[in-house]
């Protein structure tokens, strides 16, 4: 009985703590405060929300002593807020360098980063923990490191100032994003997913393409392009959706692994797929000092990209494999469609404030609100209080998770750049790929695959742009092609092995393999693995240049990706042999990269639907030869 009460009393507090950071976010959208009011309090109602829903734990419960740890961090972090609300105008006027800092500066900013690195870990894990202790170790003995690498290093003094007393640091970029941004967006999403939103999503899906060769797979790569855009997280959307479409491709003929592999790899380009994309295009945003919106429009050509290539390589394995698609039953078994459609309102409310011109968080309140009064407009699809206090309770929850982790990647941040080690990287990334553009992009991009193995996107992203970017713009790429560049690989180490944690999740919800998951999503990653190549030799895919270059750029991505995906799908009318695929996997990835409209693009991808079309005829014939492999006994 004690411990129900616990509970209960837990749970209260979770709730009702939830319920006042959402209002005190609404509130400083109608009366704005400095900064360094905002985001100190926004960062510590995160972390005691966190260790309030993520307590330590053996076993699954909760013991007097862990209690008691979980305790004394919230009071600290409660000292925490103390101290910034009562230093609030010494901070907001002191000079940076200038000022001295004092006793209680030191003690609250050793407290805060601690608070910060335990929070990170209960929200990610143990990875980013250890990347921002090394940047930490960096911080105070970088004197003792080699060559480039070595700096002066910062006093305990310095260190504290960098980090925790200005509006960098763990109070700068990240968290404003957080504040301006990703709440808002985060509580959107809670609540259309509360009202319905995800499950008509998922239906509408299965009515569109159920009934199509791989008919389940690409149901499940519609939905969750669909869900992801508005979740912004890959392991939340696989958790969300797979639940559902994992099972109805097994029940298809789809091997559970790669069952599992399409969910994860579909989840996770639902952050680079409009209108909402992933936690990190926000701080893109940020970065760039450009509205949210000019980020998204640009993410647009290449996230179509992305998911016409999947649907095409999947509908090709289907044909290939011999998959069933579903019968009529069972697509009529969802419910029907017409009678919610009027759910689709709240997203599009979204899309049209932020076409507008409305500030994005303004665009996600509205269109949070509509989600709690479209669905009376039916009948039938009228909520229960449940699912308001649903929305109240994950809104929160949710925004604290990503909250955290990114504040404390201020820490990198503050580190890199007054360290001068982002400058010293760019340049070091430049000598060894001997100002050559492709080979820094390749270091590049392997650098952010490996980096963002078992680092969340949003982490990744951060940690590439402040050492990546500036080495590929001083090689003349413009800025935003360079970020999208950085942020499109580090989407991808979502599904990359031997950490991925998007594939891990699916894994776990299909009861697959967990390795043989993630290989199966990393090779249908591979279907677009090239595309930010594509817009890096030309910027119209970005949205940059005249309405005919746009168009231009945008037929020859999809031109040239879907011979990337007949390579990678293996069927032309027949099953193709490994030579057919190697010499149109070779036209087609030329065609990726090189820019769209140069003679290597036009010769490419004409061989390449040249030969499309000659094995399609082919096909016809009873012979195999070198073309086709021959029909599985």
């Amino acid at each position: 009985m004690q411990t129900l009460s616990v509970r209960s009393v837990v749970s209260s507090t979770r709730f009702v703590l939830g319920v006042f950071f959402i209002l005190f976010q609404l509130w400083i959208i109608l009366v704005p405060q400095q900064p360094l009011f905002e985001r100190p309090a926004h960062v510590c109602i995160a972390l005691i929300l966190l260790f309030l829903w993520s307590p330590l734990q053996r076993d699954g419960r909760s013991t007097f002593p862990r209690a008691l740890v979980d305790a004394a961090l919230i009071l600290a972090t409660l000292g925490v807020g103390a101290y910034y609300l009562a230093e609030y105008d010494r901070l907001t006027t002191r000079m940076e360098n200038v000022s001295p800092v004092l006793p209680q500066d030191i003690a609250a900013g050793c407290v805060f980063v601690l608070l910060l690195l335990e929070g990170a870990r209960r929200a990610v894990g143990m990875v980013l923990v250890w990347v921002l202790l090394a940047f930490i170790a960096y911080a105070f003995w970088g004197n003792l490191l080699p060559g480039w690498l070595s700096f002066r290093g910062f006093d305990l003094d310095a260190a504290i100032e960098i980090t925790t007393m200005t509006t960098a640091g763990v109070l700068g970029i990240t968290t404003s994003t957080s504040v301006n941004f990703i709440f808002y967006f985060i509580m959107f999403g809670a609540a259309y997913a509360a009202v319905g939103g995800g499950q008509l999503f998922i239906d509408l899906a299965i009515r569109m393409a159920g009934r199509a060769n791989g008919g389940t797979a690409k149901a499940a790569i519609i939905s969750s392009s669909l869900m992801g855009s508005i979740s912004g997280s890959a392991v939340a959307n696989v958790v969300s959706t797979g639940v559902l479409t994992i099972p109805l491709m097994k029940k298809t003929g789809f091997p559970d692994h790669r069952a599992a592999g399409i969910e994860a790899i579909a989840s996770t380009g639902g952050q680079i797929m409009p209108p909402v994309m992933g936690v990190a295009a926000f701080i893109m945003a940020e970065m760039l000092n450009v509205p949210y919106a000019q980020v998204a429009l640009a993410a647009l050509i290449p996230a179509l990209a992305f998911y016409v290539a999947l649907l095409l390589v999947v509908d090709l394995m289907a044909r290939r494999d011999g998959l069933r698609a579903m019968t009529a039953d069972e697509v009529a078994a969802t419910k029907a469609i017409g009678p919610r459609l009027h759910l689709l309102l709240p997203p599009l409310i979204l899309i049209g404030a932020l076409m507008s011109g409305f500030s994005a968080a303004y665009s996600a309140v509205v269109a949070a609100a509509s989600c709690f009064v479209v669905p009376f407009l039916r009948k039938n699809t009228r909520y229960s209080w449940k699912a308001v206090a649903e929305a109240l309770k994950e809104a929160p929850r949710q925004a604290a998770e990503v909250a955290v982790p990114i504040a404390v990647i201020g820490v990198v941040i503050a580190v890199a750049v007054q360290s001068n080690l982002a400058l010293k990287f760019a340049g070091s990334l430049a000598s060894v790929a001997e100002g050559s553009l492709f080979a820094s992009l390749l270091l590049a991009m392997v650098g952010c695959i490996i980096m963002g193995m078992g680092l969340p996107t949003v982490a990744a992203y951060i940690i590439g742009a402040v050492l990546f970017v500036p080495a590929i713009k001083d090689l003349g790429i413009p800025p935003l092609a360079a970020h999208m560049f950085i942020f499109y690989y580090c989407v991808l180490s979502m599904v990359t092995p031997p950490v991925a944690l998007a594939s891990f999740a699916a894994a776990a919800v299909g009861k697959a393999p967990v390795m043989k998951t993630s290989f199966s999503a990393f090779g249908l990653s591979l279907v677009a693995f090239f595309v930010p190549f594509s817009f890096i030799f030309d910027p119209a895919i970005l949205w940059q240049g005249t309405a005919a270059e746009i168009i231009l750029g945008g037929l020859a991505l999809f031109a040239s990706t879907a011979l990337w995906a007949i390579a990678f799908g293996g069927w032309c009318g027949r099953p193709l042999s490994l030579q057919s695929r190697a010499v149109i996997g070779a036209l087609g990835l030329t065609a990726v990269i090189a820019p769209s409209g140069s003679l290597w693009w036009i010769g490419a991808i004409s061989a390449g639907w040249l030969l499309v079309a000659a094995l399609a005829l082919a096909a016809r014939s009873s012979s195999s030869g070198l073309l086709f492999s021959a029909p599985a006994e």
